[in-house]
């Protein structure tokens, strides 16, 4: 697909409008919610030329910042068979803590990006991963890893975990960025006080019918896991603290892992996030500028 690489034609980053700092959370394959986030903020004329991705939700925010438009992303999305990014090899769920490599999703990511480096950037592009050996955030954007593709940065980001591999990085073993406190996401991001808004993706558990367990084999079982996992993590407690700066896009049933979704589903995910954006970031805006003002 191609890309008009112009300065910042899609974000309305003008000086005239109203300036956050979007943070693109969690979402795994329901990254179409992030789309129609991204389609609300263009229809309220709000503007950024900085932005944050947090697993899923960097896949969409390495886009938008390479030029992709709200239409290229959503066909893009559509188009897209997320299957082929799957793997089940149990032998490497031992050896490296994944069920894929995650070389595939890569492959993928760093032809939509055209092989962008993060210095290659038109916006300030701010990417979060997960360091399990000393459980804290590891970032990368043009100022501190100016010469790394950004491919690699969202791989790090959005590694599942049990799905796809942990991977090293210098000192660190790297998993999804989802696993983060709140306190690694509010930043100042820009330097100049511009509040950040957390766009956070939540699902509901699923009501499964009762399986025998003589019918249940390996491959559902840790398939079972993943789900339950990565439901209880988007369910986190949102810290009162930052309450005022965050919005929560309900996807219902609709799974991060859901690797099937159909077009439809999709759709649903992005008016889902259009919708929850328009009715709830202007409450939470006359919120955060109330607190900032004391």
């Amino acid at each position: 697909m191609q890309v008009a690489s112009a300065a910042i034609p899609n974000n309305l980053a003008t000086s005239d409008l109203t300036q956050i700092v979007p943070i693109f959370s969690g979402g795994g394959t329901r990254l179409s919610a992030h789309i129609g986030i991204i389609k609300a903020l263009h229809d309220m004329k709000i503007g950024f030329d900085t932005l944050v991705g947090v697993s899923g939700g960097s896949i969409i925010a390495s886009l938008y910042a390479k030029g992709y438009s709200v239409e290229q992303m959503r066909e893009l999305a559509l188009v897209t068979d997320f299957k082929q990014f799957t793997e089940f090899s149990l032998v490497r769920l031992l050896r490296e803590g994944g069920l894929s490599s995650g070389d595939v999703f890569q492959n993928w990511i760093d032809e939509q990006l055209e092989g962008a480096v993060f210095a290659d950037m038109p916006l300030d592009l701010n990417i979060l991963a997960t360091d399990v050996n000393g459980g804290g955030p590891v970032l990368f954007n043009k100022h501190a890893t100016p010469d790394m593709k950004v491919s690699e940065a969202v791989r790090y980001s959005m590694s599942i975990p049990l799905i796809f591999s942990f991977k090293p990085f210098k000192e660190y073993l790297l998993v999804d960025g989802a696993i983060l406190s709140e306190d690694a996401l509010f930043e100042d991001w820009r330097g100049d006080g511009t509040p950040s808004v957390c766009f956070r993706l939540q699902s509901t558990e699923q009501k499964r019918k009762a399986i025998k367990k003589n019918l249940l084999q390996l491959p559902q079982y840790v398939s079972m896991l993943i789900r339950t996992f990565m439901t209880a993590i988007s369910r986190e407690y949102v810290n009162a603290k930052y309450w005022h700066n965050t919005v929560v896009v309900n996807t219902g049933e609709i799974s991060a892992v859901d690797f099937s979704l159909t077009p439809e589903i999709k759709n649903t995910l992005f008016e889902l996030g259009y919708a929850t954006t328009k009715e709830f970031l202007p409450k939470k805006c006359a919120g955060f500028m109330r607190s900032s003002a004391l």
